[in-house]
């Protein structure tokens, strides 16, 4: 009778009943508690701690989702966070459940959380999966420990896996001055993923400092105090050197 009792719950942030920045269309956006990266420009620290949020099961979320369904007729529902990998059974049980229902899945995720000897229980998430959103957060591995205190090696066996399994995936790709806004970084970041045959979109997002309220409210000092925000404009052109570095890529494999 016990083990009929217990249901799998996750630990909740906060719901965006309307989102339209985190996949296509209308999204129901469920933001998971927990993240062990320490991004300087995060803006959602109080996601950090693994043991904060509200705990929820995968059907209340989904009630939440009929609620509102008629809306998201071309968009569907998306994991965020925090790092919704941290809790991998729950997402999983949430987006099978999503699926049998023909609702979209997509995950925002930095893949972090990614090991090859679990290689079966992602599987297990990616036969559920749509789409994915990876957040590559630097072109370099030494780069990349200063600004988020983790290596780029699992991150990269995820977009790996990804790969493999078919999956499509949007990079996403912050730009902060003088940290990740640099001609040869943003050509080495486009070197880097122009090899992923299942990369189907780039995102180059401009640095903004709204977190700072977060810091302050949270009596944490904010990282990154003296940078100002990014103007969408070099944002743009950013992006345009990643995708001419992709198209590099690209175009010498079909010359060999």
């Amino acid at each position: 009778m016990e083990e009929e009792c217990k249901v799998l719950k996750g630990r909740i942030h906060s719901i965006e009943s309307f989102g339209t920045v985190d996949g296509p269309g209308v999204r129901f956006v469920v933001f998971f508690q927990g993240c062990p990266m320490r991004c300087l420009y995060c803006h959602n620290p109080d996601t950090w701690m693994p043991d904060g949020g509200i705990k929820i099961t995968s059907e209340e979320l989904l009630e939440e989702y009929r609620r509102n369904q008629t809306f998201y007729r071309n968009g569907g529902i998306t994991a965020t966070g925090g790092e919704p990998l941290l809790q991998l059974p729950f997402l999983t049980e949430l987006f099978t459940k999503a699926k049998e229902e023909g609702i979209h899945t997509c995950l925002d995720t930095s893949g972090i959380v990614y090991r090859k000897s679990r290689d079966e229980e992602f599987q297990k998430l990616f036969s559920c999966l749509d789409l994915v959103l990876l957040d590559i957060k630097h072109s370099t591995e030494e780069e990349h420990q200063k600004l988020t205190g983790q290596s780029q090696k699992h991150i990269l066996e995820f977009a790996d896996a990804l790969e493999k399994a078919g999956i499509p995936m949007v990079v996403r790709h912050v730009v902060v001055p003088g940290i990740t806004d640099g001609e040869d970084h943003l050509k080495r970041l486009g070197h880097l993923i122009g090899r992923y045959r299942n990369l189907k979109g780039l995102e180059v997002l401009p640095y903004h400092t709204m977190g700072k309220v977060k810091y302050e409210k949270l009596g944490m000092t904010y990282p990154l105090e003296n940078v100002d925000n990014l103007d969408a404009a070099k944002a743009k052109e950013a992006r345009a050197v990643v995708l001419n570095a992709i198209r590099e890529v690209r175009k010498n494999k079909r010359v060999e």
